[in-house]
């Protein structure tokens, strides 16, 4: 018998029952957007399902090692919008390492780049994403470990978790007050820190031209009191059109998602609320993928049942791929829409303070912060400016 079989037997029922969602989409002409791709269901359905098979899905896990030395073993119950921030900025790593284009399959072998960014993510200490790292990161986000977080809490916790990812080298941006300054972001990406000072990338170590790093903008939005203003929902359907989408993180009370795209009315989405055993596998070597793919029917919900709270995210490989993210925001949300989701401005506001690229930041945690009873219910207020309607 192949080695095989007894594999895809294994997952067989995983298989059929995700075969079934293209049954269960709803009967309308309109196409399906995923992450930037546009799919005709009458003829790419294939190509759909395995759009949506090789997204990396981050689920609650466990048995792995308590974070901190003494805390939880399993982030079942508090670690749904820390899985779903891990698999937003899995998608811009794949798009930089791999490509938009790439698509996994279970019965073929996967490039070493692939398995590296897993082990980014895999549940253990030194693991760079790892929910052992957002988790005491979140610490000095105010947040203690076992507590639930929002969606731009999680946005702080990436962008400071990147800064140590040497590998990936990206530059990670999180708007504030509804505003993308294109200037701020030159200096996230242009600057590092060396000591006490900062360099331009090309003045420390040659006179090469500016390099750009990889860009993954995350823009918090709260569009609405306790539920979407309708008036949004157009433009915000717009950002997954966009070729430099990379979803969006958001859900409802006390349920977060990762949002990877829309059809007519309706939200596609990876839920992260399966508990899975921890994958334990050592450090180099190839990871068991299976239960990273999402092989059943993707969850979808009406547009209008999403909690206000939001961040959308873009990556954007290439400082010509920013420009054309510019430009399609300025021809597409802020020219065509009364109201806007968020402004996109040249300069630093005046009347800001002054902008300071991130820094490594000393992170010392015990796992004494760990809550026994999480029972906290989705913050739709915190850190979030009410936009204006």
């Amino acid at each position: 018998m192949s080695p095989i079989i007894p594999v895809l037997a294994k997952y067989e029922n995983q298989i059929n029952v995700f075969s079934e969602f293209l049954e269960d989409l709803p009967d309308v002409d309109e196409p399906v957007w995923i992450l930037g791709a546009c799919y005709d269901l009458k003829t790419k359905k294939s190509e759909l399902l395995s759009d949506v098979r090789s997204r990396l899905w981050f689920t609650y896990r466990k048995k792995f090692s308590p974070i901190g030395g003494t805390g939880p073993s399993s982030d079942a119950g508090w670690g749904c919008m820390l899985r779903c921030g891990q698999m937003i900025l899995a998608q811009a790593l794949v798009s930089r390492r791999l490509g938009r284009d790439w698509r996994w399959d279970a019965e073929k072998h996967q490039p070493k780049e692939y398995h590296r960014i897993l082990h980014c993510f895999l549940d253990k200490k030194d693991s760079c994403y790892s929910i052992h790292q957002m988790a005491q990161m979140g610490v000095g986000e105010g947040k203690s470990v076992g507590e639930w977080y929002g969606p731009n809490t999680v946005a702080q916790v990436l962008k400071k978790l990147a800064l140590f990812d040497d590998w990936n080298t990206l530059a990670v941006y999180v708007s504030m007050d509804n505003t993308v300054v294109i200037e701020d972001i030159s200096k996230c990406l242009f600057l590092i820190k060396y000591g006490s000072n900062f360099y331009r990338t090309s003045d420390h170590t040659s006179q090469r031209p500016l390099a750009w790093r990889p860009l993954l903008l995350v823009i918090p939005l709260r569009m609405g009191l306790n539920s979407i203003n309708p008036v949004y929902i157009q433009a915000f359907k717009e950002c997954f059109k966009m070729p430099q989408s990379c979803g969006v993180l958001g859900g409802k009370p006390n349920l977060a998602y990762y949002f990877i795209g829309f059809i007519d009315d309706e939200l596609i989405y990876l839920d992260p609320h399966t508990t899975q055993q921890a994958v334990d596998t050592d450090s180099g070597s190839a990871v068991d993928d299976q239960s990273y793919h999402c092989q059943r029917t993707p969850h979808r919900m009406k547009i209008t049942s999403l909690d206000p709270s939001v961040a959308l995210g873009f990556f954007c490989k290439s400082e010509e791929d920013f420009d054309s993210w510019c430009d399609l925001v300025q021809q597409e949300l802020l020219k065509k829409r009364n109201l806007r989701m968020f402004e996109l401005v040249e300069k630093h506001p005046s009347h800001w303070p002054p902008f300071v690229p991130p820094t490594k930041p000393e992170v010392q945690t015990t796992g004494a912060e760990f809550i026994e009873s999480p029972d906290k219910l989705f913050e739709s207020e915190e850190e979030f400016e009410i936009l204006n309607v």
